[in-house]
């Protein structure tokens, strides 16, 4: 089994629309090479022909969307909203309305809007990573727009290009919409020969109890027979507390990847602030540290030795179903 799951952070890159390149400026700047010199001296509103005026970057007809951009990225107005956001509803008096936050539903996929105009730089959604069960990181990526299925897809395909190399189970949050969408691009009949997917436990019981095929095919637990020892490996199996009675238990941690994402949301604030190619070997020796650790700890307990315990690690092994 694998699991798979991503967190929202990322660097900056060009704002241009389906351009992923490093910023030719990373202090201030919004287009890569290519595209700050196909742009010049054009206004930076979208399909304007205009010319911008000096010291901004916006003609004289866009200049009020220029002065309301940088008085809302200003530092003042930013401390803010991040406190407000922090605390949204911490100060309402009893004749004010609470703030309403629209939520996305999970297993729906989000509303994408076109660009307004370039005055700043576009940012990756989130770095995507495939753990195993233990915690040792596998593969990650950083995805532009969004972790849609087709996205999860291509990476689990560059991951693993061959029958021989795929996992039994693929664990993640969205299985069911991933698998909705194998079915559809008909690349299940290559899939299903080898893997099955499943939802992970915690996000499982925020799925529609009407989905029939996340219900049928991607229960993480269950005890019905639908996933009968799927080449030697069972989801769920049997053991026997200190009392000696039986009891079923989950066989795998399907919350690895939880686990790593709360560790990497801690440097967010540095990353996020990085060039390109730096947070990618910034992340990527955090990442390889952390699995040099993980093997470490996997080595004492065969020999044995007692492990230091973690805040972070709440392995579900043992968690009664």
């Amino acid at each position: 089994m694998v699991v798979l799951d991503g967190i929202v952070m990322g660097p900056t890159h060009c704002a241009f629309e389906n351009c992923s390149s490093d910023l030719n400026n990373a202090r201030g700047g919004a287009f890569c090479n290519f595209h700050e010199l196909d742009f010049g001296r054009r206004c930076r509103v979208t399909n304007c022909p205009h010319n911008k005026i000096n010291g901004t970057q916006a003609c004289q007809e866009h200049q009020p969307e220029w002065r309301k951009y940088t008085q809302d990225h200003s530092r003042s107005t930013l401390s803010g909203v991040r406190r407000v956001l922090k605390r949204p509803n911490e100060n309402i008096q009893p004749w004010q309305q609470p703030l309403q936050r629209n939520v996305q539903p999970h297993d729906e996929n989000a509303e994408e809007r076109p660009k307004k105009n370039y005055f700043g730089p576009s940012r990756f959604y989130c770095v995507e990573t495939i753990c195993a069960p233990c915690g040792v990181v596998i593969a990650w990526t950083k995805f532009v727009k969004a972790e849609s299925p087709t996205n999860i897809l291509e990476f689990l395909e560059r991951v693993y290009p061959t029958e021989e190399s795929r996992p039994d189970y693929v664990c993640i949050d969205k299985a069911c919409l991933v698998l909705a969408r194998a079915i559809s691009l008909k690349k299940w009949d290559s899939w299903q020969k080898t893997t099955r997917m499943v939802v992970d436990s915690y996000h499982y019981i925020n799925h529609r109890v009407t989905d029939f095929l996340c219900r049928k095919w991607c229960n993480p637990a269950p005890l019905d027979g639908s996933a009968p020892n799927f080449h030697n490996t069972n989801l769920v199996v049997k053991d026997t507390d200190k009392n000696g009675r039986e009891y079923f238990k989950r066989a795998f941690n399907t919350q690895a990847c939880e686990h790593l994402n709360s560790w990497l949301g801690g440097y967010d604030s540095i990353l996020k602030r990085m060039k390109g190619k730096n947070f990618n070997w910034f992340l990527h020796l955090m990442i390889f540290h952390h699995t040099k650790l993980v093997l470490e700890k996997q080595e004492r307990k065969k020999k044995g030795l007692q492990v230091e315990s973690d805040e972070d690690e709440d392995e579900e092994d043992g968690m009664e179903i």
